[in-house]
């Protein structure tokens, strides 16, 4: 059994239903402190819904030392609920095997990713003993529930410490068939309202007597949806405005109700704001002379890591091991690379493929456990070249 298979199944075992993570921490943080990272936790939240995170920094002892480039490892240990346990072909907590796959909870999304991102910090620190740059981790157990004690307390933590961070690669499970073939460099952002239409509610059969708000909401909403909120960019697909919930009335087949709630969404890119979006659809709720309340949330911004050196070299480091070019996408729902991008400038997104992922029966294939750390060693052995051959680049950094 390779390295990165053994500390996968062990993570798996760990029963780690956000935002538990079970022991999960504690695992990597003893793996990564004889590599010599020094292993801080910083739990956040109430008591009755406790996170654990930690960020684990190992500095370099080179010339450089606090003035070195630094490369961040992102994920979390935290999985969403398995569901009805008689759905699943075996125990979810249970590492299986079949047919040269291996099956449990987080398989893909994203125990296999920690490992293989540990496993490539030992075999690469045992090649290179002193690299050219620091090398960090920051783990959650809170980036499937909430996401506000996870991610952004530690950037929030972190960017009032005055920490540096270059790169950063959060495992997230971003491939379609084989590891490496898709690369995220970059997240729509997600914008959140809550509208509720106000009316008069009354018998259904006096309605000269009432408002109805569903009646009064519809064209507006019609209008809402013929929308194009912009024509997106070079690295975006145009912003999207999605109605996923709508409720009102009372039950009762005779009563006018009183209001309409309409939950619905933005998928935004980097060509609108939330200002933006906001305005302009407070001006067709105005236009429509509607009565109405308003809340937001906003979920995350967008970011974007241009094609560039970093870029390149996880690209060269993919072909290298695959033998094909990984393609750079930003589609598919929200990370905790959001919240790292507000402290550092290049975020990107690299992981197995996600076919199975919150599915029952969630599995990776065992050979693409050793592709991925094969690729994570890649990335980090040409960064230790492209530092060590261009001076220049060191200079500029600090």
């Amino acid at each position: 059994m390779s390295n990165t298979l053994q500390l996968t199944e062990q993570l798996i075992a760990e029963v780690s239903v956000t935002p538990e993570d079970a022991h999960c921490q504690a695992i990597l943080g003893e793996r990564l402190k004889a590599l010599g990272f020094e292993c801080e936790s910083m739990p956040s939240g109430p008591e009755t819904f406790r996170v654990k995170n930690m960020f684990a920094l190992k500095k370099t002892n080179t010339p450089m030392g606090e003035d070195a480039p630094v490369l961040l490892f992102a994920g979390h240990t935290d999985v969403v609920p398995t569901g009805p346990l008689k759905n699943w072909s075996s125990d979810p907590f249970t590492p299986s095997h079949r047919a040269g796959k291996l099956y449990g909870r987080g398989t893909s999304d994203m125990k296999s990713s920690l490992a293989a991102m540990v496993v490539a910090c030992e075999e690469f620190l045992t090649l290179e003993p002193s690299p050219a740059f620091a090398m960090s981790f920051l783990l959650t157990s809170d980036e499937e529930g909430p996401a506000t004690d996870g991610t952004v307390v530690v950037c929030n933590t972190l960017k009032a410490r005055g920490q540096r961070l270059d790169w950063c690669i959060v495992g997230e499970p971003t491939s379609i068939k084989t590891t490496g073939d898709m690369i995220k460099n970059g997240r729509r952002g997600t914008l959140s309202g809550k509208l509720i239409a106000k009316g008069v509610q009354g018998h259904i059969a006096y309605p000269q007597l009432a408002k109805n708000p569903i009646h009064l909401v519809t064209p507006a909403l019609a209008e809402l949806v013929s929308i194009q909120w912009d024509e997106g960019n070079a690295f975006f697909q145009p912003t999207t405005w999605q109605i996923s919930n709508i409720h009102a009335g009372t039950g009762a087949s005779n009563v006018i109700p009183g209001e309409c709630v309409i939950d619905f969404n933005f998928r935004f890119c980097t060509e609108s704001s939330v200002d933006s979006l906001q305005q302009r659809l407070k001006s067709v709720l105005d236009h429509h002379g509607l009565e109405y309340s308003l809340q937001w949330t906003l979920g995350g911004l967008p970011f974007i890591t241009p094609p560039g050196e970093f870029v390149s070299l996880v690209q060269e480091a993919i072909k290298t091991v695959n033998g094909q070019e990984a393609a750079l996408s930003t589609t598919g729902g929200t990370s905790d690379g959001r919240f790292i991008s507000q402290i550092c400038k290049e975020v990107i997104e690299l992981g197995p493929p996600n076919a199975t992922i919150h599915k029952v029966d969630e599995h990776i294939e065992v050979a693409e456990l050793e592709r991925l750390k094969a690729i994570y060693l890649q990335i980090l052995k040409r960064l230790q070249i492209h530092l060590t051959l261009d001076k220049p680049h060191q200079q500029r950094q600090t």
